[in-house]
């Protein structure tokens, strides 16, 4: 299987067959997939809208406006079909249908689903974004709003919710996505408030504190580079030398600037991303263990269950067997932190 990264495809203005998050491509106005053209990948670019205080969207993944982002503007973010891997900071995750997050400004992410080559997930993202300075002079004029303070500061890390909270927000982002003027806006605020009153154990931190931030455009333009390096080839042969000359840049500084934007090394992020894809396949296929290793880019076994027991902190077989209750959960990923066996 290859992960696709490349931007393409054409925004969309509604989003079909959702609230039914169990049932992929739900809805008859459109299919669920559909065949793109693969135009190169570029990252996400907030316009700014004079006459408009949050933007509020729906669109493909793969997409034109779809792509690794580090963007001074705040994101809340819905999943409403496809599974894949989501970077935020330094934490690599996984996600399904019902997946809601906020990061913060200048957080780097990106949300990319497992579909075959030339595929697209029709109204994938549901999103909406706005401005700290925006949301502080609202804080200021409206002393009530002071409550969701937390929200936003933990937002730094990037704020994954689950749960009631989770299932509650998707529908409140989609009435934001839905509607224009004041009842757009009454609805954000209302998400806020959901988002700042959710019990603390269906909320959680991801990515690093210490965190460094892309500060100039040899940082974004590595980092954007290497990750659509390892996503169009996540289950063949990467190579550092390889990235680095995508990025027109030598070894070293490519090895720099990608580690100062996303906060960690090339190496270490294309682990993290393999692992996340594993577990995947043995949380979601009867494939082999062989073949699991295989279509995660690992052609030794040995290695695999190596790699796979440093970063879950049980073996790939052991892993399969275990309940959904036990499995450590993908935050594991974050920090180098390991599950306990």
């Amino acid at each position: 299987m290859t992960i696709s990264y490349q931007s393409t495809g054409t925004p969309r203005a509604r989003l079909a067959g959702f609230p039914s998050l169990d049932v992929e491509g739900a809805g008859e106005a459109a299919p669920a997939i559909r065949a793109p053209h693969r135009p190169p990948p570029r990252r996400e670019v907030i316009p700014p809208h004079p006459q408009h205080a949050i933007r509020a969207l729906t669109h493909d993944f793969p997409s034109e406006i779809c792509g690794w982002g580090a963007h001074p503007e705040y994101e809340i973010h819905l999943i409403t079909k496809s599974h894949g891997s989501f970077i935020a900071g330094d934490h690599v995750g996984t996600f399904a249908p019902g997946h809601v997050s906020i990061m913060g400004p200048n957080l780097p992410h990106d949300w990319v689903s497992d579909l075959p080559p030339g595929e697209v997930a029709v109204d994938r993202d549901a999103v909406i974004q706005f401005t700290d300075e925006w949301i502080r002079g609202c804080t200021d004029l409206i002393p009530e709003l002071l409550e969701v303070e937390d929200v936003l500061r933990e937002s730094s890390r990037g704020l994954v919710f689950s749960g009631q909270t989770a299932w509650r927000a998707a529908e409140v982002i989609l009435d934001v996505t839905r509607t224009h003027g004041a009842e757009q806006v009454s609805h954000f605020f209302r998400l806020l408030t959901l988002f700042a009153r959710s019990p603390r154990e269906e909320r959680e931190v991801v990515a690093s504190e210490w965190l460094g931030r892309p500060t100039d455009s040899n940082s974004l333009n590595a980092v954007e580079a290497g990750l659509a390096y390892i996503f169009e080839n996540l289950t063949g042969d990467i190579r550092l030398a390889t990235a680095a000359r995508l990025a027109y840049m030598s070894e070293p500084t490519f090895s720099k600037y990608f580690k100062s934007a996303t906060g960690t090394t090339f190496s270490a992020m294309v682990k993290k991303l393999r692992i996340a894809h594993a577990r995947r396949l043995l949380d979601s296929t009867d494939h082999a263990i062989a073949q699991v290793a295989a279509m995660s880019g690992y052609h030794n076994m040995a290695n695999f269950n190596r790699q796979f027991l440093a970063e879950v902190g049980t073996t790939p077989t052991t892993y399969r067997k275990l309940e959904s209750s036990q499995k450590p959960p993908p935050e594991v990923f974050s920090l180098g932190l390991r599950a306990r066996s």
